[in-house]
């Protein structure tokens, strides 16, 4: 071949390429969710146990105030179906990287990251694929909190998608960096129990900062430094078609940092994914 024929051929992949990886990813991940009905169930159980039980107990005992981006006096459960959401997110979110854990067990994970495309967008595909599958777990939530008379505006089903996606992005690209570091599947409920619980409770998804700060001003900045806190704050005020500004600030770089660590862990030569005796990732 001569140096002219090496010259016309293109550099990198087409945008055909990429779409055709990413649609690969998806799907197989839409596959996998479709034949764990469980999971499903399981991930609607949780936020559901929460606003049929936990809220209508505490209902008269924790009333909320006026606050954005509420303009009048509301219901408890009305209150903590943002955090709800959230917590199918961060739940989802926990799963999918568990299904990474589970992938690189059984050798699939080598498979898909010595694929020739970029090892970032790999791991991106992966991670949107994840986003996905929580937002349809998200509008089933809606659709059934809905018949509980938890009903934001009409157009807050809309205007809520893109906060859902950046928060779905961030909860996912947490559970992919921590999933780096987790070297056997056993030990993987072990660290959720650390991660999940410390942040869905140090946290506004059951009850205002206000609150908090008047109990504990300590627990309040853990709760006011915690990114889920502005997840929340986020789907919250989009579910009424409001900004929340910081809380978008903080959520996307909160994403950035964990999607670039995620990255910078998964590869081997660098970061705490190690190649084992076999040469697959341990």
């Amino acid at each position: 071949m001569t140096s002219a024929n090496i010259k016309d051929q293109p550099a990198g992949f087409s945008f055909a390429q990429y779409v055709t990886c990413l649609n690969g990813i998806v799907w197989r991940e839409g596959l996998r969710f479709l034949h764990q009905r469980e999971r499903f169930v399981s991930a609607l159980v949780r936020p559901l146990v929460w606003l049929f039980i936990f809220a209508a107990g505490f209902r008269q005992v924790l009333g909320i105030s006026i606050i954005p981006p509420y303009e009048t006096y509301i219901l408890y459960e009305v209150y903590i179906a943002p955090g709800l959401i959230a917590m199918i997110q961060l739940f989802n979110g926990m799963q999918s990287s568990l299904s990474m854990v589970y992938d690189r067990e059984m050798g699939n994970m080598r498979t898909l990251l010595v694929s020739p495309l970029p090892r970032w967008y790999l791991l991106f595909c992966k991670l949107l694929a994840g986003t996905a599958v929580s937002l349809l777990q998200v509008y089933a939530f809606l659709l059934i909190a809905w018949f509980w008379d938890i009903e934001p505006p009409p157009i807050g089903y809309l205007t809520v998608l893109p906060a859902l996606v950046l928060s779905g992005l961030m909860l996912g690209a947490l559970g992919m960096l921590i999933s780096s570091g987790i070297r056997q599947l056993e030990n993987f409920a072990g660290v959720m129990n650390f991660v999940i619980f410390p942040m869905f409770f140090a946290s506004s998804a059951l009850y205002p900062l206000w609150r908090v700060k008047e109990g504990s001003p300590m627990l309040y900045y853990v709760c006011l430094f915690n990114p889920f806190t502005h997840a929340v704050e986020l789907i919250r005020f989009a579910l009424y078609g409001k900004m929340n500004w910081v809380s978008l600030a903080v959520v996307g770089g909160c994403t950035a940092a964990f999607m670039i660590g995620a990255v910078f862990a998964y590869d081997p030569s660098r970061g705490l994914s190690r190649r084992g005796p076999a040469g697959g990732e341990t």
